[in-house]
């Protein structure tokens, strides 16, 4: 599975389409925020774990993406405003955040009653 298409909708909000058809909308916040790099999500290392200390600071630029790299045939890297760039997203890893958020979001809308 490989997206075909990765457009930056406005300041909060990208568009992912794959090669099955299948379009996603999520947020610059939610895609940020499931970064994959040991420093944002941890790293295990001859059976120990390390997770990172959740940073709860608002740094500017933190959810503006300023760049989408192809990186082979597997994955993508991102680069981010605040100049974080060592999160590689796997095509197999982002299908999985999109179909989350997808899951999330629909779960979270109000529900419309006429």
């Amino acid at each position: 599975m490989h997206p075909v298409k990765f457009k930056k909708l406005n300041s909060e909000n990208i568009l992912i389409k794959w090669d099955d058809d299948k379009e996603f909308t999520i947020t610059l916040q939610y895609l940020r925020d499931r970064c994959p790099c040991a420093s944002c999500a941890g790293e295990s290392v001859l059976w120990r774990e390390y997770k990172p200390s959740p940073l709860k600071i608002l740094v500017p630029g933190k959810y503006e993406l300023k760049s989408v790299e192809v990186i082979g045939n597997y994955a993508i890297a991102l680069t981010w405003g605040d100049g974080h760039s060592t999160g590689i997203y796997a095509f197999d890893y982002l299908r999985r955040i999109c179909l989350e958020f997808s899951r999330v979001s629909t779960a979270t809308e109000p529900d419309h009653k006429d």
